[in-house]
């Protein structure tokens, strides 16, 4: 619980002893603390709130867009979430990045010499805060995939673990053995890290939240706007990740999640790697964005090229159990991350990259092509349909299914505010960046 948040909307609608009383309440609640010990308590956080909140500077506060995060589906990998990244990669603008975030990939390049360096970082499942062992697993697996979708070696892993204040310290631990799990396992050392608490004395709880990043180096890159016409797109097995472990586990089909639990994707790309075809191979992903309908649909625009896939080649290359189970929970396949590799090369590098896959153990199948044109198309029952992302990725929890994944009806007007929520933004920008620069300037 969020002690500073409740606090501050209360004494915007409250009194100051109603706001008293319900934090002593709350706290009581949930720590099991004397009324006296709370009491303290509840008097420092208004305090705090009190003093935090008088906004006497123009740089602490910032403009209210008034849309949610939730309700405009950022991170959940649909519509809004796509919007949302590519306004932060026009506030990024142009650097000296080789491939940055207005390129739609996971991880992004710099040249140092004639070395890339590539760099991904991605968020713990929400939803595993309570199973730290398999959130770490599967974050380190999902910052590895990203760094060797870009054609670079992995080399170096470093982790941020936020636990909140009444979290079990073992948390720490049992995470990082699933971390280092995937890094012994491949051979790449975790190297650095942090660990703090959530919001510090003001988030009461125990959830635990962080991320993993990945540091690689190649001699070549193979970002997704590489797609060419005439190329055939490759689809490695996919048991999924965080995603479909959490399915597994909040809908109680708990034996699901051992099939996750595998480093597939990582030996797929090794073996690519040890076959020298990494410079042969225009692009490569990982089926992780809202499924093949959200990573199809970024990589359609960022190349200008059109993807087209077959329905049931790309059914049949998701992991038995895993699909057995999206089947009976009506989850679709297409809009949830499967974690499979994708890689698009010519039709004459197909072969090689199916035979290094297939000896390494891993199934692998051409599932589709690219053309000329714009979007995504889906080849079902001999018909041609788009491939469109949905709001929201396919509603894989109880919870989930609830909220739903329709389109809401004032999306435009969100749209709008969110754009001049980006544009107050960059505004304080310039103004800070203009003031440093006047101070440094006057010695």
């Amino acid at each position: 619980m969020d002690l500073e948040g409740y606090a501050r909307r209360l004494l915007e609608k409250l009194g100051e002893d109603d706001v008293r009383k319900m934090l002593i309440e709350r706290i009581v609640e949930i720590r099991g603390w004397d009324y006296e010990k709370a009491r303290k308590w509840a008097d420092a956080v208004i305090l705090e709130v009190k003093n935090a909140y008088s906004k006497t500077l123009p740089i602490l506060d910032y403009y209210k867009s008034g849309v949610k995060m939730g309700e405009f589906g950022v991170g959940s990998r649909g519509r809004g979430d796509f919007y949302v990244h590519s306004k932060i990669a026009e506030m990024i603008g142009s650097t000296k990045a080789v491939i940055s975030s207005r390129d739609l990939d996971d991880a992004g390049v710099v040249k140092v010499g004639d070395l890339y360096i590539s760099v991904a970082v991605d968020g713990i499942h929400s939803r595993l805060s309570e199973f730290p062992f398999i959130a770490g697993f599967h974050v380190t697996r999902a910052a590895m995939r990203d760094v060797y979708v870009m054609g670079a070696k992995p080399i170096a892993v470093f982790s941020d673990i936020h636990v909140a204040d009444d979290g079990d310290v073992s948390k720490i631990f049992d995470h990082i053995a699933g971390i280092t799990t995937v890094c012994d396992l491949v051979g790449v050392p975790l190297v650095a890290g942090s660990t703090l608490r959530i919001g510090g004395d003001m988030v009461i709880g125990e959830r635990m939240t962080g991320c993993v990043g990945c540091v690689g180096v190649s001699e070549y890159i193979t970002p997704r706007k590489n797609v060419r016409e005439g190329d055939v797109i490759l689809l490695t097995e996919g048991a999924g990740g965080g995603t479909i472990a959490t399915t597994a586990i909040y809908y109680g089909m708990h034996e699901v999640v051992e099939e996750t639990l595998n480093i597939d994707f990582l030996i797929s790309c090794e073996a690519i790697f040890k076959a020298g075809l990494v410079k042969r191979i225009h692009s490569m992903s990982d089926v992780t964005n809202g499924g093949i309908r959200g990573d199809a649909e970024e990589i359609a625009r960022v190349s200008g090229k059109s993807l087209v896939f077959d329905y049931e080649k790309c059914r049949s290359i998701v992991n038995p159990k895993v699909l057995k189970m999206l089947d009976e929970l009506e989850i679709d396949f297409m809009g949830v991350s499967i974690d499979s590799l994708m890689v698009v090369c010519p039709e004459e590098v197909a072969g090689d990259v199916k035979s290094v896959v297939r000896k390494a153990g891993i199934k692998i199948e051409e599932v589709g092509w690219v053309e000329n044109g714009e979007g995504a198309y889906i080849i079902e029952g001999g018909r041609k349909k788009p491939l469109k992302p949905r709001f929201r990725e396919s509603a894989y929890t109880p919870i989930k299914k609830v909220v739903g994944e329709e389109t809401p009806e004032n999306f435009e007007e969100m749209r709008k505010r969110i754009d001049e929520a980006v544009e107050k933004a960059m505004e304080k920008k310039r103004a800070v960046v203009e003031k440093i620069r006047r101070r440094i300037s006057k010695g």
